[in-house]
């Protein structure tokens, strides 16, 4: 049976604009996310883990730069989607956690309130119902002109790369004759001629099938409007009929039975508001009900507490829990360990572990730690340097890994059955505004090879669902060893498997 795909990022490319250049934070990055699976993606600091992340979530930087690639979500890209879009995505279809929780939370505000307060923002049942009804055809719009708007704003920074990169150009390389500047400056105009000749056609291409769209729409709007005026008249006089038939229940009601019967009006009366909106009550009600599920203790009492009254722990399960209330379909967890100590760590592991298997929740988990995943990832990708430089399942990553920058992050691991020194990685990442030539882990490699340092490995095939960047696959490269720390705790970790079976 084949895999159920909920998210796919192809060849996705993403640099940022500096004050001291172009910076190459991801390079051509590929991965799938399954249903009910977890992707672990493992590097250092500056690798392109949040990177990537926060363009899934549409919330990177205004000085970013998506080169290349795109993010397939239900169809669609969400490079190109309307901001109204990602609206109705971010958060709902797709939640994040972030790593700190004391600076996701509001200091000054209850957390009771912080949990309820996106139930509440949209709490207009009928606002939503209109909403939906119309979704299609608005999404259809607003995606035309978003997308319009992107490849003009792609190509306006390319236009201003390339006057910037001239620019510098010409003052390292002293060109500074008048003949030279004249050059310059031509080319420079070319370049804004052509952006001017693009951005006119594009306009005239995209705005024609704009208007064709929002005509659609308006009609979709009307049908829509009608709809819910139907639906809230019927709710009503339904309401109208019971109230009715249920005052002249009460007039004929013994005195036994005349509290029940009020009882029964009261619901009535709640049961018709919460067909038109959500209550305070019925958010609070279900806030308390996800702080029980996320294991905070006498949530009705913590409900009314404020964040500073809450351990880091506890916090984390707070920032978890207002994920949750919208119900997302694929959780990013943004390395939510890192501020916690070990004990607590490992209950918020165990604690998304849970959720994500009673939810049948999709997630991708960021770390820097190759071993706080070793017990919940099903794939892992190991980045380095803006790239995955291996991809495979836990299993493979673990057991069978192949290329030297895993086997530098499984050595730096603590092992109490270990007796080898514990490796540190040598040197730092490069600086990704001047990206290395070829393999980007060359330089802090004691594997590397001539061509290391002349070519950009390709993704070599260990198996069907492992890769690996790395010359050391290729059938002409010398057979080396994994480093002996790494050999001995698989060993060991496979005979501890043998034992238990």
């Amino acid at each position: 049976m084949a895999e159920d795909k909920v998210l796919s990022v192809n060849n996705l490319a993403i640099n940022f604009k500096t004050d001291n250049g172009i910076l190459k934070a991801v390079r051509n990055i590929s991965f799938d996310l399954n249903r009910g699976e977890t992707l672990c993606i493992v590097g250092e600091s500056g690798s392109g883990k949040s990177v990537t992340s926060k363009a899934i979530m549409g919330i990177l930087a205004n000085n970013a730069i998506i080169e290349n690639g795109n993010i397939m979500y239900r169809g669609e890209n969400l490079l190109e989607v309307s901001e109204d879009e990602f609206y109705k995505i971010r958060g709902h279809k797709i939640g994040m956690i972030f790593q700190d929780p004391l600076s996701s939370l509001n200091p000054i505000v209850r957390i009771g309130k912080q949990i309820t307060e996106a139930m509440l923002i949209n709490s207009d049942k009928l606002k939503i119902m209109y909403q939906d009804l119309i979704s299609d055809d608005l999404i259809r719009y607003k995606n035309t002109l978003a997308k319009m708007n992107i490849e003009i704003a792609n190509e306006r920074k390319r236009l201003e790369t390339f006057i910037s990169e001239t620019t510098a150009s010409q003052k390292e390389g002293g060109n500074t004759g008048a003949s030279d500047k004249a050059a310059c400056k031509k080319a420079i105009q070319e370049k804004k001629a052509a952006f001017k000749e693009f951005e006119k056609k594009t306009r005239e291409s995209y705005e024609k099938k704009a208007k064709e769209l929002k005509a659609v729409l308006e009609e979709t709007q009307r049908k829509a409007k009608q709809q819910v005026k139907e639906y809230k008249e019927k709710v009503t006089a339904e309401h109208k009929a019971r109230l009715v038939e249920l005052e002249k229940k009460l007039e004929s009601a013994s005195a036994t039975e005349e509290a029940s019967v009020k009882a029964e009006i009261e619901n009535e009366k709640l049961e018709y508001v919460n067909k038109l909106k959500l209550t305070k009550a019925e958010a609070k009600k279900r806030a308390i009900e996800i702080m029980r599920e996320v294991g905070i203790p006498d949530p009705e009492r913590r409900f009314k507490q404020y964040p500073f009254e809450f351990s880091g722990g506890m916090r984390q399960r707070i920032v978890i829990a207002i994920a949750l209330t919208a119900s997302p379909e694929i959780l990013i967890c943004d390395e939510p360990t890192t501020a916690l100590d070990v004990t607590i760590q490992a209950q918020i592991l165990e604690l998304i572990n849970r959720i994500k298997a009673e939810r049948n929740l999709s997630c991708i988990f960021i770390t820097h730690d190759l071993g706080v995943v070793a017990n919940m990832a099903d794939r892992v990708a190991v980045m380095y340097a803006g790239k995955i430089v291996e991809y495979g399942t836990a299993e493979e990553i673990f057991y069978d890994p192949r290329h030297p920058y895993t086997w530098a992050l499984l050595s730096s691991i603590p092992d109490v059955d270990s007796k080898e020194k514990l490796e540190a990685i040598p040197g730092t990442p490069p600086n990704m505004i001047y990206p290395p030539k070829g393999d980007a882990f060359a330089a802090r490699s004691r594997y590397a090879m001539n061509i290391d340092y002349r070519e950009e490995p390709p993704m070599f095939k260990v198996s069907d669902t492992h890769y690996a960047a790395t010359w050391l696959l290729d059938p002409h490269a010398p057979k080396v060893e994994m480093p002996k720390i790494v050999s001995e705790r698989i060993r060991i970790s496979l005979e501890e498997e043998k034992g238990d079976e």
